[in-house]
């Protein structure tokens, strides 16, 4: 809260921190509990460059669940046996798909399914009858997964560091940003099961990297800590069903307080296209699909960073000619918005794929989703406004919607991109100027003296 010079994408909150060089981030946690993240916000380099940042509650407070045993923090990243900003550059270049990745891993490692990694595999002991919390975190740059632990049931406990009302299940699908807690318990004969994880791929024909990372939960005291893990059956790589039934069984312990008075109502579409190459461009630039080059927008406008100052250092200094507001359809909105309660639908196009949406700087509920177009007439009804989940990043369904409510009570340039960086590079991104509101709590504190300069 009204610390937008720690949020740290580049030439959106700040210029990227120069070689060498280093930036402090300064922030205040509020109301929230549980499991986040950080990593790079620069090109594709958190590829490699995030970690885990893990909320407890405060001293003298409790879990609202059974105490575990013990915590563990499981960071599902994706692996390319290549330089992964070479990777991007080259699609930049070609105008065609990036290529997929080499491997999936656990806390780093890809596990014992890969040629080269058995011996490195993740091992997460636990003791007979013990219930665990597992922390579960999507770290892959452009993929959706799915996370299992064979033959174990899970116990879904809180997602995006928000508690929600607990439910049972045998599989997980997280977007990358997206973080979800959930207890286990070895109730299971003494084994070594494999937790697994690999790719929900909703587009289809779509290349994707097709293998499976693994971790071992191993019970303690088992007889033959060698032997062959049990397997995790997993879903298909397109079950889409069973992703809808895991994120529509998220909802908030209780009855929340849902915003009912709409200032803003605001609705974007989403998706991939392709465009035409220039007359007499080169066919190495123009790799796509018949020639053309990949590209990806919201209500048909690619986002383009700027590339010699940020975006809230422009708004704060008043500089001309960095960003235009026009941003939504003529008659809607600015993107430009004081403290005010805002209303956004998603809608997804053309190239039919899941996407998960993240918003900077605010946490929101998700009252609704579906698929298809949306209809006002026949789906607001379909609104739960009583105890939907809150949370920071929503997966749009394939060819679908969804609907969020959040109040923009915190100053800032906030950016709104799809999760799968591809995405983001292609431009499937846009960001919301939230103008300070009245008096010292509702202002943007002035840019630390270390904000790196461009």
């Amino acid at each position: 809260m009204r610390s937008a010079w720690a949020d740290g994408p580049e030439f959106v909150t700040q210029c990227p921190i120069r070689a060498g060089k280093s930036y402090t981030y300064r922030f205040t946690i509020q109301g929230q509990e549980g499991t986040l993240w950080w990593h790079a916000h620069s090109s594709w380099l958190r590829a490699t460059v995030y970690g885990g940042l893990i909320i407890r509650p405060k001293q003298g407070d409790a879990y609202p669940f059974p105490k575990p045993h013990r915590e563990t923090p499981l960071l599902l990243g994706e692996w390319w046996d290549a330089n992964p900003i070479d990777v991007v550059r080259e699609a930049s270049r070609s105008g065609a798909a990036p290529n997929v990745s080499d491997a999936y891993t656990i806390n780093g490692q890809p596990g014992d399914l890969y040629n080269c990694s058995a011996k490195h595999t993740l091992i997460v002991p636990i003791n007979p009858g013990q219930t665990n919390l597992l922390r579960v975190v999507n770290s892959a740059l452009n993929q959706e997964l799915f996370s299992k632990v064979a033959n174990h049931k899970l116990t879904v406990v809180a997602a995006d560091a928000s508690y929600v009302k607990p439910f049972s299940t045998s599989v997980l699908m997280l977007g990358p940003g997206q973080t979800t807690d959930v207890l286990i318990t070895a109730n299971q004969p003494p084994n070594r099961y494999h937790i697994a994880a690999r790719a929900y791929a909703s587009a289809q024909g779509a290349p994707f990297d097709n293998t499976t990372t693994t971790a071992i939960l191993q019970y303690h005291n088992f007889s033959s800590p060698s032997a062959k893990p049990v397997a995790a059956l997993m879903p298909a790589f397109n079950d889409t069903p069973t992703v809808t039934a895991f994120t529509r069984s998220l909802r908030s312990p209780r009855r929340v307080e849902v915003p009912t008075k709409i200032d803003h109502n605001l609705f974007f579409t989403v998706g991939l296209g392709l465009n035409n190459c220039p007359r007499g461009a080169r066919a190495r630039n123009c790799q796509g699909p018949n020639g053309t080059r990949f590209a990806a927008s919201m209500n048909n406008v690619s986002f383009v960073l700027p590339s010699n100052f940020s975006l809230l250092q422009a708004h704060q200094q008043g500089l001309r000619g960095g960003f235009h507001h026009r941003f939504f359809r003529p008659g809607r909105p600015r993107n430009s918005i004081t403290p005010a309660t805002s209303a956004a639908r998603w809608n997804e196009h053309l190239h039919g794929e899941n996407h998960p949406i993240h918003l900077h700087g605010y946490d929101f509920y998700i009252v609704a989703e579906g698929f298809g177009n949306f209809n006002p007439t026949r789906d607001t009804p379909k609104f739960n406004l009583v105890d939907p989940p809150m949370r920071n990043t929503a997966s749009v369904p394939v060819g679908g919607w969804a609907v969020i409510r959040f109040v923009a009570d915190n100053p800032g340039v906030w950016l709104m991109h799809c999760h799968l960086d591809v995405h983001i590079t292609w431009g499937l991104a846009m960001a919301f100027l939230v103008d300070n509101g009245v008096g010292e709590l509702q202002t943007l504190q002035p840019p630390p003296p270390d904000l790196p300069l461009c």
